[in-house]
C-alpha cells in the first residue's frame, strides 16, 4: 500500500512540476522593476528630443504581396552559407531574409521561411540602421543608397553611403558570417563646416500579426538581456496598453530584439561599445512594434568622424549556434534567446546528450530510445533498491496489519511503532518512490527539449511518425485518416498515446494490487487518463514515455526474478480476487 500511494504521490508532484512550476515562478519571482512602469528617459544634451521615434516610414494602407513589393525596388543580393534576400537601397533596410535550411511546412515542397519581408506586406517584419541628428541633414526611410558592392555575401561585406546636401556623409557596411550574425559599421563623416550632432541607432521593426504567442511554457515577443538579466516581462499587449507605448532600458544593454518559437532577430551592441545607448520596446499601432538601440549622442566636429559597431542576429535559434556566440563573440546570454526557465542547468545536458545521440545515429526517434535506454540504465541500481523495499515492505505487512489493529485508536503510538517496525527491520517506506521521483526532471526536461529546440523541429522517426515535436497525427477516431475528418485535438488520440496507456496498464497489473479499494479504482483509470492528457504533446515524448514503460516491466519481470517473495504474493493476492470476485458471481 505504500509503494502505491508513494507511486501516486510521485504522479500527482509530476503534474503539478509540470503545470504548476511556471506560476509558482511568477509568484515567488516577480517581473523585474524595469518594465512598462519605468519612466520614458529624459532628453539628453544635445538633442532636442532624443526619444523621438527613429523614422521607418509610413507603411501603404493596401497589404501587398511579398513578391511584388521586393521586385518593385533597388536591391544588393544576399548570399550567404546559410541565409538569402536582399538589402533595399530605399532606407537601407534589410527587409528580405531567407533561411536556407528550414521550411515553412513538413512538406519538402513547401517555402523556406522568410523571417524578413518588406513593409507594407502581411508579414512585416525589418531592420534598419541610421542616425536621429540636429544641425545636420540624416538619412530617411525615404533616402536611396548607393552600395559599392553587388552582391552581400560571406566574404564580400558591402557599403552603402549617402551624402547628404551639405556634403556630409553617411555610410553603413554590413558585413555576414556563415551562419545568422550580421556586423553593422554605421560611420559620420562631418566634411561640413559646423558641429554636427548624431545618435546613431538600429532598429527591428515588425509586425505581430504573424508572431508565435507566448504560453505558460514558451515566452515569445519582445525579449532583452540588460545589466546581465534576462527579461522576459514585455509583451505585445503591454506595450499596447502602456500610456507611453514605451519601454526603455539604460545602462548596460546586452542585446535586445523579438523572439519567436524558433526565430529570433537581436540588436547586439559591439562589446567594446557597453553602457554607451539605450535600448528601447515601443508600439506604433496596428499591431506593429520597434526594439530600438540608440548610442549615445555624439558631437561631431568638422573634418571629424565617428564609428559605430553592432550586430544583428536574425536567423533559427540554434542551441550550439546560439552557445558559440556567446563565447566566440561575447554575447551575453544570447543563448537564453531558447526560454529553457529555471531547470536549463538539466535541460541543456539533456539536449546535448540527444543531439550527440542524433548526430550517431541519424534519426532523432533512435536517439530518443537510447536516452530512455541510457537513463533506465543508470537508474536500475536505484530501482533494484526500489524493488527490496518493495519486498520488505511486503513481509511486515502482517505485523502492521496487527500494530493497526492494536493502537487504532491511539494515532500518536500507531505511528511511533510503525516507526519502530520500520527501523526493526530495516524497511525505508520512502525509497519505492525514488525512481519516480529522478524521472520528474527528467521528463520535464525532455518536453522541454522537444518543445523548444529547433533541432527537433520536421524530425521524422519511422513510419507516420513525420515530426517528433509534433503530436501523432495518426489516430483510430477517424479510422487512422479513412474518415475526412479532423477530430479536435481533445479527443485525437494517436497511436503513441494508445501504446503508452496500455504499456503503464500493463506495468500497474505487473504490480501487487493495492489493499484500499479506491487506490485500485484509481489505479485502473489512471493509465487512460494519462493516454487523453498525453494526445496533445510532442510524439517524441510519448515515444520516450512508452519507451520508459516498456524498459520499466522488462525490468519487473527480471527483478521479480530475483525477489520471489513479490512474484508470490502477487500471484497469491491475484488469487485471492479471483475468488472473491467468483464468490461475489455465485451469491
Amino acid at each position: 500500500m505504500e509503494n502505491q500511494r508513494n507511486v501516486i504521490l510521485a504522479i500527482g508532484l509530476m503534474a503539478l512540476v509540470l503545470f504548476g512550476w511556471p506560476y509558482a515562478l511568477e509568484f515567488f519571482y516577480p517581473a523585474r522593476p524595469a518594465t512598462i512602469e519605468d519612466a520614458v528617459e529624459a532628453p539628453r544634451p544635445g538633442l532636442k528630443n532624443s526619444n523621438a521615434v527613429p523614422d521607418t516610414g509610413t507603411a501603404p494602407k493596401v497589404i501587398r504581396e511579398r513578391k511584388a513589393v521586393i521586385a518593385g525596388s533597388a536591391r544588393v543580393p544576399i548570399d550567404a552559407p546559410r541565409v538569402a534576400g536582399s538589402i533595399n537601397l530605399t532606407g537601407a533596410r534589410l527587409d528580405d531574409l531567407v533561411l536556407k535550411d528550414y521550411r515553412e511546412k513538413l512538406d519538402k515542397n513547401s517555402d523556406l521561411v522568410h523571417l524578413f519581408s518588406p513593409a507594407g506586406t502581411g508579414d512585416q517584419y525589418f531592420a534598419q540602421f541610421g542616425w536621429i541628428g540636429e544641425g545636420v541633414t540624416v538619412p530617411t526611410s525615404q533616402t536611396v543608397w548607393t552600395a559599392n558592392g553587388s552582391k552581400l555575401t560571406q566574404k564580400t561585406p558591402v557599403t552603402l553611403s549617402w551624402t547628404n546636401p551639405a556634403g556630409q556623409r553617411f555610410e553603413i557596411t554590413y558585413a555576414i558570417d556563415a551562419n545568422y550574425l550580421i556586423t553593422v559599421t554605421q560611420r559620420f563623416v562631418n566634411t561640413g563646416p559646423a558641429p554636427a550632432i548624431v545618435r546613431p541607432l538600429g532598429l527591428i521593426n515588425r509586425t505581430s500579426a504573424n508572431a508565435d504567442p507566448s504560453t505558460w511554457t514558451v515566452r515569445n515577443g519582445p525579449l532583452g538581456v540588460f545589466d546581465d538579466v534576462a527579461d522576459f516581462d514585455v509583451h505585445y499587449d503591454d506595450l499596447d496598453e502602456n500610456p507611453k507605448k514605451l519601454v526603455e532600458y539604460t545602462g548596460n544593454i546586452d542585446w535586445l530584439g523579438f523572439t519567436d518559437h524558433y526565430w529570433l532577430s537581436a540588436l547586439i551592441p559591439a562589446p567594446d561599445t557597453k553602457g554607451q545607448m539605450a535600448g528601447n520596446f515601443r508600439a506604433l499601432g496596428g499591431k506593429l512594434y520597434q526594439s530600438e538601440l540608440l548610442f549615445d549622442t555624439t558631437v561631431v566636429a568638422p573634418g571629424r568622424q565617428i564609428e559605430t559597431k553592432s550586430m544583428l542576429f536574425a536567423g533559427a535559434k540554434e542551441t550550439e549556434l546560439l552557445d558559440d556566440y556567446v563565447d566566440a563573440k561575447n554575447i551575453k546570454l544570447l543563448d537564453r534567446a531558447v526560454d529553457w526557465g529555471w531547470f536549463i542547468w538539466f535541460e541543456k545536458p539533456i539536449f546535448k546528450l540527444l543531439n550527440w545521440l542524433f548526430e550517431q545515429v541519424g534519426n532523432f526517434g533512435v536517439a530518443i530510445i537510447l536516452l530512455t535506454i541510457i537513463i533506465r540504465g543508470l537508474m536500475f541500481p536505484i530501482a533494484q533498491k526500489q524493488f527490496a523495499s518493495m519486498a520488505q515492505m511486503r513481509a511486515v505487512q502482517p505485523k502492521m496489519k496487527a500494530l493497526q489493529e492494536r493502537y487504532k485508536d491511539d494515532k500518536q503510538k500507531l505511528q511511533q511503532e510503525m516507526m519502530e517496525l520500520y527501523r526493526k527491520e530495516k524497511v525505508n517506506p520512502l525509497a519505492g518512490c525514488l525512481p519516480m521521483f529522478l524521472q520528474i526532471p527528467v521528463f520535464f526536461a525532455l518536453y522541454k527539449v522537444l518543445l523548444l529546440a529547433i533541432e527537433m523541429r520536421h524530425q521524422p522517426f519511422a513510419l507516420w511518425i513525420k515530426d517528433l515535436s509534433a503530436p501523432d497525427p495518426l489516430t483510430p477516431v477517424n479510422l487512422f485518416g479513412l474518415l475526412p475528418f479532423d477530430p479536435p485535438s481533445m479527443i485525437a488520440i494517436g497511436v503513441l498515446p494508445i501504446i503508452l496507456g496500455v504499456t503503464m496498464w500493463l506495468q500497474f497489473k505487473l504490480n501487487p494490487a493495492p489493499m484500499d479499494p479506491v487506490q485500485q479504482q484509481v489505479f485502473s483509470i489512471m493509465p487512460w487518463v494519462l493516454m487523453f492528457v498525453m494526445a496533445p504533446f510532442a510524439a517524441g515524448l510519448q515515444l520516450y514515455w512508452a519507451m520508459s514503460n516498456v524498459l520499466t516491466i522488462a525490468q519487473q519481470k527480471w527483478l521479480y526474478s530475483r525477489h520471489p517473495q513479490l512474484k508470490e504474493l502477487a500471484a497469491k493476492e491475484a488469487a485471492e480476487k479471483a475468488a472473491k470476485a467468483d464468490g461475489k458471481g455465485k451469491a
